[in-house]
C-alpha cells in the first residue's frame, strides 16, 4: 500500500504539515512533531484506525484516498515435473548424516 497523505491534503488545500497538525489537534488528535513528520513525508509503519478516521474527517476524504494499492510482483511457484509426490516438509537433495559415534538401539 502507498500512503498518499500529502497529495490528499494538497487536494484539500493543506500545504504544510504544521497546518495539518493544527487541524488534527482541533479534532482532538494531538500528534507529536516527529509522528507528524513521518505521516507527512514518509510511510507510517502503523496507524490506529481511530487516528485514520480523524485524518479522513479533517481532509473530508475516504480511506481509499489515503491508501493506494501497489501491486507486488509475486514469484511463480516452481512446478515439480518429476511426477513424484513429496511428503510435507521434504526437500529435494537432502541426505541423512552418518550416525558415527552413536550406539545402536537395544535388541
Amino acid at each position: 500500500m502507498k500512503w498518499n497523505l500529502r497529495l490528499t491534503a494538497a487536494n484539500a488545500g493543506i500545504w504544510k504539515a504544521s497546518e495539518m497538525q493544527r487541524l488534527l489537534a482541533e479534532r482532538g488528535l494531538v500528534i507529536s512533531a516527529g509522528k507528524m513528520s513521518n505521516l507527512w513525508s514518509g510511510q507510517p509503519i502503523s496507524l490506529k484506525l481511530s487516528d485514520l478516521d480523524v485524518i479522513c474527517a479533517v481532509l473530508d476524504c475516504g480511506v481509499a484516498d489515503l491508501l493506494k494499492p501497489e501491486p507486488v510482483a509475486i514469484q511463480a511457484v516452481q512446478d515439480d515435473t518429476s511426477g513424484q509426490d513429496k511428503a510435507v516438509g521434504e526437500t529435494a537433495g537432502v541426505t541423512p548424516r552418518p550416525r558415527s559415534g552413536r550406539s545402536l538401539p537395544p535388541v
